[in-house]
């Protein structure tokens, strides 16, 4: 969806995952409410388990402040 003239973008892909709880009968309904639309792709997921179980590679996440520093200095207009 083009935000600035509401319509959709050419070529643009949505992916309507199915998590494995809501098991195969809500994945063809959601598949038969979508198959007129190109742009939907209504996919199961099927991943088992959590896929980083090496932590020794990458050690502790962390966040950090992604906004810029300011300019040293008093700004009082």
């Amino acid at each position: 969806m083009c935000y600035r003239c509401r319509k959709p973008r050419e070529g643009a892909v949505i992916y309507c995952v199915v998590p494995p709880e809501l098991g195969e009968d809500a994945y063809r309904r959601l598949v038969e409410h979508y198959r007129d639309n190109p742009n939907v792709k209504v996919i199961m997921d099927r991943r088992q388990g959590e896929r980083r179980t090496d932590r020794s590679a990458g050690g502790e996440r962390t966040t950090r402040d992604r906004r810029r520093r300011r300019a040293p200095g008093s700004f009082d207009i």
